[in-house]
């Protein structure tokens, strides 16, 4: 059995290598402003982080998922609070949960990373149960999106056919 990943900057590293292999812009430097998430912030379609202010290095991923599942003509037009700037996308916060947990599930590296108990609004134990009983709440959105299949023939989520929108 392969050995998950938890030490901080295990992950982080890991993170980043994943997220460049998806073309995903990750860019360190501080950042002065409030932000959503302590540490990190997307500004125009690009993930920004300040690893002194990064509180969980799972946020990371879950921003990420953001920014994977947004459609490619709108992703550089993305910034600050993802959910809150573009009204009719709320769909969208279910959809970065499964990319998140997809990515953890690729990666190896332990969900709990990502979805920890000071996040998601205290529903992160529940949010874990149902992923570990293979109830994806959200999935068919990831379907939709083209991202992945559903779960019909053994082969579906939490693999991926690709990982970012069209």
């Amino acid at each position: 059995m392969m050995k998950v990943a938890t030490d901080n900057d295990l992950v982080i590293k890991l993170i980043y290598e994943f997220l460049n292999d998806q073309g995903i812009v990750v860019i360190e430097k501080e950042i002065h402003e409030h932000s959503f998430l302590p540490g990190l912030k997307i500004e125009a379609g690009c993930l920004i982080i300040d690893k002194q202010r990064l509180l969980y290095p799972g946020d990371i991923l879950h921003e990420a998922g953001h920014i994977a599942v947004c459609p490619k003509n709108e992703r550089a037009m993305l910034s600050d609070n993802v959910v809150n700037n573009r009204p009719g996308t709320e769909g969208e916060e279910l959809a970065a949960m499964l990319w998140s947990y997809a990515a953890c599930t690729y990666m190896n590296i332990n969900p709990e990373i990502v979805f920890h108990e000071d996040g998601y609004k205290g529903q992160s134990e529940w949010l874990l149960s149902n992923y570990a009983q293979k109830t994806y709440i959200g999935l068919p959105l990831l379907v939709w999106m083209g991202l992945t299949s559903d779960n019909s023939g053994g082969n579906g989520f939490p693999k991926m056919i690709k990982w970012l929108r069209d």
